[in-house]
C-alpha cells in the first residue's frame, strides 16, 4: 500500500512540474499557436482553485484530476517544439527551486463558475418550460 501511495505522490509532483513547464511554454515567443492555446487551457484549468467537476461528486469528481488534466498536459508537451520545451523545462526547474507554491489562476476559476451558473440557468429554463 505504501508503494502505491509513493507512486501517486511522485505522479502528482510530476504533474505539478509539467504544469509549470507549460506555463513557461505559453509565455515563450517560439511556441506555435496550437500548443500555446492547449498549454493556456491546461495551465488555466490546473491552476484554477475551482474544479470543473467538484471532487465531492463520487467518481466523476476525480475524473478531471486523473484523466483530463494528464491528457491535456501530454498533448501540449507532445506538440511543443523540442527547443522550446527544453528551455522551459530549465526555467521551470529554476522556478521550482525558488518557489514552493504555484500561482493561482482566478480568471479560470471565474470562467468555471460562469459555466456552472449557465448550466444551472439552462437546467432551470428547461425545467420551467416542461412544467
Amino acid at each position: 500500500m505504501n508503494a502505491i501511495l509513493e507512486r501517486l505522490q511522485r505522479w502528482a509532483k510530476a504533474l505539478k512540474k509539467q504544469t509549470m513547464v507549460l506555463w513557461f511554454c505559453y509565455h515563450h515567443p517560439g511556441t506555435p499557436w496550437l500548443p500555446r492555446w492547449i498549454a493556456i487551457l491546461v495551465v488555466a484549468y490546473a491552476l484554477s482553485p475551482i474544479d470543473l467537476i467538484p471532487d465531492f461528486i463520487p467518481v466523476l469528481g476525480y475524473l478531471d484530476d486523473l484523466i483530463i488534466l494528464p491528457l491535456g498536459i501530454w498533448l501540449a508537451i507532445h506538440l511543443m517544439p523540442p527547443l522550446v520545451l527544453a528551455a522551459c523545462q530549465t526555467k521551470a526547474a529554476e522556478w521550482e527551486q525558488q518557489h514552493s507554491k504555484r500561482p493561482p489562476n482566478r480568471v479560470a476559476a471565474l470562467v468555471i463558475m460562469l459555466l456552472w451558473v449557465l448550466l444551472l440557468i439552462g437546467t432551470w429554463v428547461v425545467y420551467v418550460r416542461d412544467a
